[in-house]
């Protein structure tokens, strides 16, 4: 496959390296397994957006590879098809990311893909799926509804960023606690009264990395009194 071949021969070893420790790929962690050639995102979307016409029955073929880069660079080429599709290929585009979530399996995958399609494609439509998502036992999926809602917070709709967060207060996933923080503080930027009450309700419940998170752009004295109860 000469996408494959493009993308194997700009390998960084060193790189590599270092990517495979960052990303937690060690036996048990939660990227076991996963395989880096060392690529820069950059040049992955130089690669992705010459390929940018691959059907969907070729991507497919990127994202069942254990490489990390075939799999970025399949949904960088996803997300740039969405975005020219007409509305019967959008969908289609949708349903085909959510019947391959098994193999949007790290978060930079689901960060860079899942606002982009699955928020894309929900933002004026029912959202049941996102709290079926957010149910999942794969916490890639738990991620994949929460990280969704960032495209409803650029559009100040802040109801369902809220609603899912709440679902996810128990996690016990860091992944879920860093995903749900961030979501929070976003629509915080965006109606920080609303942040507030949700905190004023939840914040003895919540993990402490979700709290944090979620503060962050607070002032000193609401971090601590957040921080503090």
């Amino acid at each position: 496959m000469e996408i494959k071949k493009e993308l194997n021969s700009l390998k960084n070893p060193a790189k590599a390296a270092i990517l495979q420790r960052f990303f937690k790929t060690g036996k048990g962690e939660y990227g076991e397994g996963d395989i880096f050639l060392g690529i820069t995102v950059p040049e992955q979307r130089k690669v992705a957006a010459r390929y940018k016409d691959l059907p969907l029955k070729k991507i497919k073929e990127l994202l069942e590879s254990n490489i990390h880069e075939h799999r970025l660079t399949g949904l960088m080429i996803l997300v740039f098809k969405f975005k020219k599709a007409k509305e019967e290929e959008k969908k289609e585009i949708f349903d085909f990311y959510l019947n391959h979530t098994g193999r949007i399996n790290n978060w930079d995958l689901v960060d860079l893909s899942s606002p982009n399609i699955v928020g894309e494609w929900l933002l004026f439509k029912d959202k049941d799926i996102i709290y079926k998502l957010a149910f999942s036992a794969n916490f890639w999926e738990r991620r994949i509804a929460a990280v969704s809602t960032l495209r409803f917070i650029k559009e100040n709709s802040l109801d369902d960023t809220f609603a899912v967060a709440e679902l996810l207060l128990k996690d016990e996933h860091d992944l879920i606690h860093k995903a749900v923080g961030w979501m929070l503080r976003e629509a915080g930027k965006k109606d920080q009264k609303k942040l507030e009450a949700f905190l004023d309700k939840n914040s003895q419940k919540m993990p402490r990395t979700m709290l944090r998170y979620a503060i962050e752009k607070f002032t000193e004295e609401k971090r601590k009194h957040y921080l503090g109860k």
